[in-house]
């Protein structure tokens, strides 16, 4: 038998391994392997326009209030979740009503945006008079009472979350993210603010206006909120047409769909949802206008 020295031996195996990872990049560079996406939470089938516009997601959902006198920081609200326990946790969201309104107002987008696959705190203010930054701090406070003490703190994913809101709760959106730029995803209603610039902002913000907006007409609230947040920025703000400052109130498909897809691509990081946002809706029936730093 012949026999090899140990130079030989650890050139021939030196050589194998090198082989080895040689093979392995090729098949990836060429799509034979799949690497696995970095970071990401994927819920639920590829998205359609005709999913997104429907009143409803793939999930089923359930919900359970949270009564304000086990709470602090904010005014209690309904907690609504998928209810499958198939997939591991969900990303979470709280949204804040507006000035003089309660959680009532927002109902529809909460149950809407469970059925897509998040964990949804549709949140009462302490009082209906609470100024936005009052409202940012009430959203930061129900985001942790989500993630750590509600009793389904186990299904939401707590790297994961993001906000809205209406009116003064819009506000209150752009003063939580401010404060706290680990939040993946925001989305402003018709929002409301004394504070007309914010160059902080560090996490993907979702504006929607209305063109007959007279109580936070969008040429002194979203517009300056939106150009005043930077452009490096991952930035939309869609101004929807022949519509009001409470638009939002009832069910609307167009923020329905365009809310849905921005949770979904910022808070879990799916890039399907790319194409809804990016160029996004064409000026036509309910879109006044859409403008993006895209691609994001």
């Amino acid at each position: 038998m012949p026999t090899h020295s140990p130079t030989l031996l650890l050139r021939r195996l030196s050589s194998a391994v090198t082989t080895l990872a040689l093979v392995v990049l090729l098949a990836l560079a060429g799509g034979l392997l799949t690497a696995p996406a970095a970071h990401a939470a994927v819920h639920g089938p590829d998205p359609t326009d005709a999913l997104l516009e429907a009143s409803r997601g793939p999930y089923t959902t359930a919900q359970v209030d949270v009564s304000s006198l086990l709470v602090s920081g904010f005014g209690g609200g309904t907690i609504y979740y998928p209810t499958t326990t198939s997939e591991g946790t969900f990303g979470g969201v709280a949204i804040a009503p507006g000035y003089t309104a309660d959680k009532s107002s927002l109902a529809w987008l909460a149950a809407r945006l469970a059925s897509h696959g998040f964990v949804v705190f549709n949140i009462d203010t302490l009082t209906r008079l609470d100024q936005p930054d009052s409202r940012g701090r009430q959203l930061l406070a129900a985001l942790d009472y989500l993630t750590e003490r509600s009793s389904v703190r186990g299904r939401v994913d707590a790297s994961r979350l993001g906000v809205m809101g209406h009116s003064m709760g819009g506000g209150g959106t752009l003063e939580a993210v401010d404060d706290r730029p680990s939040l993946r995803a925001a989305v402003p209603l018709t929002p409301w603010n004394l504070d007309k610039t914010w160059p902080g902002v560090q996490t993907p913000t979702l504006i929607i206006g209305a063109d007959n907006d007279t109580v936070a007409p969008v040429s002194s609230h979203a517009v300056p909120f939106y150009t005043s947040l930077p452009s490096s920025l991952d930035k939309a703000y869609l101004e929807l047409n022949n519509a009001t400052h409470f638009a939002p109130n009832t069910t609307n498909t167009t923020i329905g769909k365009y809310a849905v897809a921005w949770m979904k691509r910022f808070v879990d990081d799916d890039t399907r949802y790319d194409r809804f946002l990016c160029p996004g809706p064409s000026r036509g029936l309910t879109v006044e206008e859409y403008r993006s730093t895209c691609p994001f």
